[in-house]
């Protein structure tokens, strides 16, 4: 099946899997509690508009041709665990209806089943079940894979040259991405070595604007719309609450009302929709001398933070004055987004390494992928709660 549809892409027109914006602007955010003011960054007032639908877009098939019936896929079973075309299907569906999976890489390991686990529960399944969420994704996604451009304003995003030391990177304009094939992973929420599978490592290593590459066709996360634009609390998404779970490696987004139901075992059998569930995504936490466990209240959050680099404060938690800025973008240790609590120093944010969530622990803070983190300012706002437990 691969193979007749990399026939199939050679031999089509290239169609660009760049979407328009969603409807609604990601909401932005405030700088980091323990930043400097940032006293030129515009707000932006609370929008209600609900989130787009994904979009399928389908891999071009040549005009009056059919497959073969001996290439179609051959289909996991229905109540199994999918592999394959299915798991990435699956892992693609879940990601768009906010119960993140983790890297879209077609492997079925521990954030797909927790994200799996979570979307049953919200629907009433049983948590370990696993025939409604793929009847769900095959009716959802039913083209699994996408042709999508190298678009031209990705060269603005990217510096070849973008040194490692901490001392040069205070220097530079932005933290760039240091290729295309950084640029375009991060972009379709997967990483280089499965872009490299889809596609051959010589056409990846190689890229250029313009240039066709097979993706995971998914709604692109497009780091072009981040502005660094500030935005306010509001009455629902202010009401809100998520819970960090350390154990798992998973925050849980809840709404107001109804009363949330918050089951400490995700294995243990729901008997009832948990409808106040309405996301969860991955995370890695901080090292455990350095986390925060409590109840905190998000106070405020900045959408390409600059980040204070400061070694005696990662190595023992008390700030000094020997201190660099390192400017924004999506290589920033903090990634793209930052939503600090009213614990100083401590925070949800992304990362520069999505491939290290659930897998390395961050200084102190709650990290999350960068196509994760900029879902946050949809769902929360300064002035709901955070537990870290």
């Amino acid at each position: 099946m691969r193979y007749f549809l990399f026939l199939v892409l050679l031999l089509s027109p290239p169609l660009s899997a760049q979407q328009p914006a969603p409807q609604g602007k990601v909401l932005k955010a405030l700088p980091l509690d323990f930043e400097d003011p940032v006293s030129s960054i515009p707000e932006i007032a609370p929008t209600r508009q609900e989130p787009a639908p994904p979009v399928v877009r389908a891999i071009p098939v040549l005009p009056d041709e059919t497959e073969p019936e001996a290439t179609q896929p051959e289909l996991s079973p229905i109540d199994q665990k999918p592999t394959g075309d299915d798991a990435v299907r699956l892992q693609i569906f879940l990601d768009q209806s906010d119960f993140g999976p983790g890297i879209i890489d077609g492997k079925i390991g521990q954030f797909s089943e927790l994200a799996v686990q979570s979307w049953n529960e919200v629907q009433g399944h049983p948590s370990g079940s696993w025939t409604a969420v793929n009847i769900a994704a095959r009716r959802e996604v039913p083209n699994p894979f996408a042709v999508a451009v190298v678009p031209n304003h990705a060269a603005d995003w990217v510096n070849p040259n973008l040194s490692f030391k901490k001392s040069e990177q205070a220097k530079a304009k932005k933290m760039s991405y240091r290729s295309l094939a950084e640029f375009m992973s991060e972009r379709y929420h997967t990483d280089i070595p499965y872009l490299i599978e889809l596609n051959t490592s010589s056409k990846i290593n190689t890229l250029k604007v313009r240039d066709t590459i097979i993706v995971p066709n998914i709604a692109a996360f497009q780091i072009e719309d981040l502005t660094g634009a500030a935005f306010k609390a509001d009455e629902t998404l202010s009401q809100r609450h998520a819970v960090v779970d350390t154990k798992l490696n998973q925050i849980r987004i809840y709404e107001a009302n109804p009363k949330a139901l918050v089951i400490a075992d995700p294995n243990a059998p729901a008997s009832v929709a948990n409808q106040s569930l309405i996301a969860a995504f991955p995370i890695t936490p901080g090292k455990p001398q350095f986390i925060r466990y409590g109840k905190w209240e998000m106070r405020n959050a900045v959408e390409l933070p600059v980040w204070r680099y400061d070694q005696q404060l990662l190595d023992t938690g008390k700030r000094s004055n020997n201190a660099l800025h390192i400017p924004g973008g999506p290589n920033n240790p903090v990634g793209v987004l930052w939503c600090g609590l009213n614990k100083p120093g401590i925070g949800l944010h992304g990362t520069s390494d999505p491939e290290t969530i659930g897998r390395s622990q961050s200084a102190g803070c709650i990290r999350l992928a960068n196509w994760d983190i900029v879902r946050i300012p949809k769902l929360l706002r300064p002035g709901c709660s955070v537990e870290i437990r």
